[in-house]
C-alpha cells in the first residue's frame, strides 16, 4: 500500500523513542536511570480517582458532546475566572484527548499549505511535526541560553511575513523550563496585536513554576490580546493525570466551533470517565498540586546543584516545568566512559544509555544541537544515583 506524503517523512516522537530504548534495556535486566519522559511519578490524587469510580458506578459510560461535557467546560471556565480573572463561556471551550490533541486541533483549524507558523527554539518535539501535517511550514526562531531561552519581541516581529498564520508559544517551556518574564510576554502580546498574529499559548506547565518566577496567562494582557489567543492546557502535569488524556483549548467562538466540528469527525468525544475525573481535579481541593510542586522544587534544587558542580556543563536556570536542559557540547570529540567518543547530542544520549544506563533526550530533537534534556519528575534517590552514573560517564 502507498503511504501518504504527510506520514512518509513523519518521525516518531523523540521523547517516546528515547523512553522506549530505556524500557528495552530495562527489560533485559539492566538497572536504568530513566529521565526521558515528562511525566510526574506521582499517582493521581485519591479524590480524583474516587470521582472516576463514582462516574463508572453512576453509568457515565456513554458518548458525551464532542467538545466535552457541559459540567467540565463550566469547571474550566470557572477555574480561569478564579485563577486568572479571565472570563470565558463554555462555548469557547473544547475538551480534547490531551493537550497534544488540542494543539493538533488548533493547527488543523487555522493552518494549511502555504502558511507559516513561528516556533521559538528549543521547542517541544511535536510542534514542527504537527505543523507539517497541516501542510504549513514551521519557521524556527532560535533563542539562546543567555536570554533564558525566551523569544524577544524583536525576534517575533522579524520572523513575521505575509504568510505567518500563528505563533506557538510554550510557557513554561518544554524542554528548557524557561518561564517567560511578564514584561517579555507583554512585549510579545503588543507585537501580536500590532501585526494581528494569533498566538497558540501552550500553558500545560502553568502550575509548575518555582520561586523567583511568575506565571501569567498570555490572554491576560487585555481583551485585544485575548481575542487573538488560543490557550492550550490540561490536567496531565499539575494533577499527575497523563494517562487520563484530558486537555483543552479556550479560544474565540468561531475557532472553537471549527475545532468542535473537527473533533466530532476525529474522535467523537474525549473519554467520559476521564472528563468526570478532570472535573473533580478542577473543582476539588488543590492541596495536591502544591504538595507535588514542593517535591518538584526540592528535586530541581538538587539537580541544578549537582549539574552546576560538573565541569563542562552549562545551563539556564529553569523557572518552571520539571526539566534540566544542559549543554554537553564540550564533551564532544573526547573519550567518555568505555572509551566511546561522541560528536553530537544524539550520539551522546545513545552512549549515556548504553555505557552508563542513564536515559536522556537529545537536544537535536528540540532544535537545540549540543544540549540534552533531563526530566527530574522522579524520586531523589533515582536522581542521585543517575547523576552519579552521569558523572562517571563524563569522566571517561
Amino acid at each position: 500500500m502507498r503511504l501518504s506524503k504527510a506520514v512518509q517523512t513523519l518521525k516518531p516522537s523523540a521523547t517516546i523513542a528515547a523512553a522506549t530504548k530505556a524500557k528495552e534495556l530495562k527489560a533485559s535486566g539492566v538497572k536504568v536511570y530513566e529521565f526521558t519522559l515528562g511525566e510526574p511519578d506521582f499517582t493521581t490524587p485519591e479524590h480524583i480517582c474516587d470521582a472516576a469510580k463514582q462516574a463508572i458506578d453512576a453509568g457515565e459510560t456513554h458518548y458525551t458532546p464532542a467538545a466535552g461535557t457541559p459540567r467540565l467546560k463550566q469547571a474550566i471556565c470557572d477555574r480561569y475566572q478564579r485563577d486568572y480573572n479571565l472570563s470565558y463561556e463554555p462555548s469557547q471551550v473544547v475538551v480534547s484527548n490531551g493537550a497534544k490533541h488540542s494543539i493538533h486541533n488548533v493547527l488543523s483549524a487555522l493552518c494549511g499549505p502555504g502558511d507559516e507558523v513561528i516556533i521559538p527554539t528549543p521547542y517541544w518535539v511535536s510542534y514542527s511535526a504537527l505543523v507539517e501535517l497541516t501542510g504549513a511550514t514551521p519557521v524556527l526562531v532560535p533563542t539562546t541560553q543567555e536570554s533564558g531561552f525566551c523569544l524577544s519581541a524583536e525576534q517575533f516581529e522579524s520572523a513575521i511575513t505575509d504568510k505567518t498564520r500563528l505563533l506557538m508559544l510554550n510557557n513554561p517551556c518544554n524542554p528548557t523550563g524557561a518561564a517567560y518574564p511578564v514584561e517579555t510576554l507583554e512585549s510579545l502580546a503588543k507585537v501580536a496585536v500590532k501585526r494581528e498574529i494569533p498566538v497558540l499559548s501552550d500553558e500545560i506547565y502553568e502550575h509548575l513554576v518555582y520561586e523567583g518566577a511568575e506565571f501569567r496567562s498570555f490572554a491576560s494582557f487585555g481583551e485585544d490580546v485575548k481575542n487573538l489567543t488560543i490557550i492550550v492546557s490540561g490536567v496531565s502535569k499539575a494533577y499527575a493525570m497523563t494517562g487520563w488524556r484530558i486537555g483543552w483549548t479556550l479560544a474565540p467562538v468561531d475557532v472553537t466551533k471549527a475545532m468542535s466540528n473537527l473533533q466530532s469527525q476525529q474522535t467523537s468525544n474525549p473519554c467520559s470517565i476521564s472528563q468526570c475525573a478532570a472535573e473533580a481535579a478542577l473543582n476539588g481541593p488543590q492541596d495536591c498540586v502544591q504538595e507535588m510542586l514542593k517535591h518538584f522544587a526540592e528535586r530541581r534544587e538538587y539537580v541544578l546543584e549537582r549539574l552546576g558542580n560538573i565541569d563542562g556543563l552549562s545551563f539556564a536556570t529553569p523557572g518552571g516545568a520539571f526539566y534540566a536542559f544542559f549543554d554537553v557540547s564540550k564533551f564532544f570529540g573526547k573519550p567518555l566512559q568505555g572509551g566511546v567518543v561522541v560528536n553530537n547530542s544524539t550520539e551522546f544520549c545513545t552512549a549515556a544509555l548504553e555505557q552508563a544506563h542513564v536515559g536522556l533526550v537529545t537536544g537535536d530533537a528540540f532544535g537545540a544541537p549540543g544540549y540534552v534534556r533531563l526530566s527530574f519528575a522522579t524520586d531523589l534517590q533515582t536522581l542521585e544515583e543517575g547523576i552519579n552514573q552521569l558523572e562517571k560517564f563524563l569522566a571517561g
